[in-house]
């Protein structure tokens, strides 16, 4: 787990200043970062390292029964056996969620061969698969329907080869299916394969080097914040759910024009304090 930085860098990837400074008014409400502890975890998302084994669905009950409160709800399921990256929104984060389950996502796994094949007829199959669109068919134990849509491979490389095991990263767009793939590719290379191993190491902003925790890490915290009244580590656990948006554009704007913009009135510079990202009309 990292330290949060009280800056806008946790929240927008860009190492520019805001454009103004603005002394904030806070009873207008609450830095993300500082916001009362209980308004912070009703306000928060965890980057939770799923273990193979349970549901989404279970992990996702589990959090909910550990935090006490009344609704979760995570980033985009992983089948069972499959670990890694499962962002779990806490209350009002919850319907947030939705940004996260459309995002891209990333996953190292292993494809085992049914014959070994040779590397080169390996690559050129790989390469074939690298970038663009192709088609998909859920499997039969999928919960979707089985009807062929197209799928997006934003990338698709071989990490290591190992007899008839390979060690490969794909990053892609929501709802492909992996184990398909590996499918597909024992299809091609006239061998069959299926998919032995896999974990998710990305969704959206969320990724296992940045604040990735486990289920026993929550429960430390959750131990530490009601049993010693110490706050510091479920406030490391626990992200404030403006994080979800850290890669789309952003206008930050002042807690005194944000009452005029509800009721409709046009956002004017004297209004915004940063600007991130690029908007267009």
């Amino acid at each position: 787990m990292s330290e949060w930085v009280d800056n806008f860098k946790w929240l927008t990837g860009d190492e520019k200043p805001i454009i103004k400074s603005y002394e904030v008014e806070y009873g207008f409400g609450y830095h993300p970062l500082k916001r009362p502890i209980e308004y912070y975890i009703n306000h928060g998302v965890i980057n939770l390292d799923k273990p193979r084994g349970p549901t989404s669905h279970q992990v996702t009950a589990w959090v909910k029964h550990m935090l006490k409160v009344s609704k979760t709800g995570h980033g985009g399921t992983l089948d069972p056996m499959v670990s890694g990256v499962l962002p779990i929104g806490i209350e009002r984060a919850t319907p947030a969620m939705r940004y996260i389950v459309g995002s891209y996502k990333e996953y190292i796994g292993v494809i085992h061969l049914h014959s070994d094949v040779g590397d080169d007829e390996l690559e050129n199959v790989f390469k074939l698969f690298s970038r663009g669109r192709i088609y998909q068919k859920p499997p039969y134990r999928s919960s979707v329907r089985r009807r062929l849509r197209t799928k997006e491979i934003y990338e698709l490389e071989v990490l290591e080869k190992e007899n008839k095991d390979i060690l490969f990263r794909i990053r892609c767009e929501s709802g492909f299916y992996v184990r398909k793939l590996a499918h597909d590719i024992g299809l091609i290379l006239g061998v069959g394969a299926h998919l032995s191993e896999l974990r998710r190491i990305a969704a959206g902003p969320f990724n296992e080097n940045h604040n990735l925790v486990s289920l026993y890490e929550l429960a430390a915290a959750i131990y530490k914040y009601e049993e010693e009244g110490d706050e510091s580590l479920i406030r490391r656990v626990i992200m404030p759910y403006e994080y979800i948006f850290k890669f789309y554009p952003k206008i930050i704007v002042k807690d005194t024009a944000v009452a005029a913009i509800t009721y409709g009135a046009q956002l004017k510079a004297p209004g915004i304090i940063g600007i991130f990202g690029e908007f267009k009309k």
